[in-house]
């Protein structure tokens, strides 16, 4: 199992800090988690944030660089340029900030900054690039962005081979099996198992499921997320997702990855060893504890976060069921299969969950779709053993546009 092993810190005032996505909640909470710790008296060392990433928030954007005097900044859109300027104006920057923007933008930041770890908290397919550009550089990646394991696990496999940083997970499933799996050798290991809550929609009957209105599906029950990876939640497309994405951090057989729902959203992730015994991990439902994690590692040290109370607390959990759940098949089966075929399930679940918000399609589409992209890709598929960034590339741009072009008929029942 790919865990990195634990390496002692070298002796350091501070460690450099990029936050890509700093607008976004992956990116805001890792601000925040920065803030609380260089406030903290205790603190072994400071975090430096050098450099931030974001899209089109550009208000939000400027406070953080007011707050936390970035060395560098990154913006999508170039023109935007001259509005970020403007509001940054009289904040005694000067010369000393310096800017980047449009699609190389985030690759200059990484290139011009120096820095110890890259937070990637982009979100979708834009991911990828800045996590290999961050490997190859030899800078840690606490990573968020799920998508540059699903659509790139050779890649990023192939470049942390190559490159003696770390890749340290924070999805908060994944950063529990990377605690988890610390203290056991592969052959100790039966399964691993990921946990889903299930989503806004896990108590609904089964007949109501297709036709779920977005205020529906974004009403998520324990989780604060953005509105894709809400409806993926639903759909356990984000589950799937993460199954790929255990896969090629922990180099685990597919059969060896189970996930179960679990409504309270406390245990993690759990490890079954071949005795019979389990190991779980529990925790808040608090994005700030595996980002300090991640950003900390290896120490492990004291938060500010509320504690996880064990009075009183309930844990269930129930088996995912595939007819209530078809598109999370779907997703793990292209993970199986592997080369462009993830790539075309994330971008075609894009586009799905953009048409679905924009109530385009119903609830009920999203698999329909997926399934009609995946068979319609089969033709055109590019093989993990000549996987490149550009048979990616190519491979997202064909599912969006069969994605935006697939129909909008109406569900036809409600057990999909």
């Amino acid at each position: 199992m790919a865990v990195p092993e634990p390496q002692p810190e070298r002796e350091r005032s501070c460690k450099r800090i990029i936050v890509l996505g700093s607008t976004g909640s992956i990116g805001t909470q890792a601000l925040t988690v920065i803030h609380a710790w260089n406030a903290s008296p205790e603190r072994p060392y400071s975090l430096e944030v050098v450099g931030l990433a974001a899209g089109r928030n550009l208000p939000l954007l400027a406070d953080q660089v007011r707050t936390f005097r970035p060395c560098g900044v990154a913006i999508a859109r170039p023109e935007d340029l001259p509005r970020l300027r403007h509001l940054l104006q009289g904040e005694g920057t000067g010369g000393s900030l310096r800017l980047f923007a449009g699609e190389d933008g985030i690759r200059e930041l990484l290139e011009a900054i120096p820095a110890d770890t890259v937070v990637n908290g982009l979100v979708g397919a834009a991911g990828l690039l800045p996590t290999l550009t961050a490997l190859e550089r030899g800078i840690d990646v606490a990573l968020a962005n799920k998508e540059s394991l699903v659509i790139g696990g050779p890649l990023v496999r192939a470049a942390l081979a190559r490159s003696e940083a770390r890749l340290i997970p924070v999805d908060s499933e994944h950063s529990a099996l990377f605690q988890l799996l610390q203290g056991c050798s592969p052959s100790e290991v039966r399964r691993v198992v990921l946990t889903a809550s299930g989503g806004a929609l896990r108590d609904w009957p089964r007949q109501r499921l297709a036709h779920a209105s977005p205020e529906d599906v974004l009403a998520h029950p324990t989780w604060a997320m953005g509105a894709r990876i809400t409806v993926d939640s639903a759909t356990l497309v984000n589950k799937a997702f993460e199954v790929i994405e255990a896969h090629w951090l922990f180099d685990l057989p597919w059969d060896r990855i189970g996930a179960v729902l679990h409504p309270q959203s406390v245990v993690h992730a759990l490890v079954e060893l071949v005795d019979g015994s389990w190991l779980a991990h529990l925790g808040d439902p608090d994005m700030r504890v595996p980002l300090q994690y991640a950003l900390t590692y290896p120490q492990r040290v004291a938060h500010r976060w509320a504690p996880l109370r064990l009075e009183g607390l309930t844990l269930t959990f129930r088996a995912l069921k595939a007819d209530r759940y078809p598109a999370f098949r779907l997703v793990v089966e292209a993970g199986r299969q592997g080369g462009t075929f993830p790539a075309v399930a994330n971008a075609a679940d894009e586009v799905a969950v953009e048409r679905f918000l924009r109530k385009e399609i119903d609830f009920g589409s999203i698999p329909r779709l997926l399934a009609a992209a995946l068979e319609a890709h089969g033709a055109r598929a590019v093989p993990s053993a000549e996987l490149t960034l550009e048979a990616i590339r190519e491979a997202d741009r064909w599912a969006r546009a069969f994605a935006s072009r697939w129909p909008s008929a109406p569900s036809r029942s409600g057990g999909r």
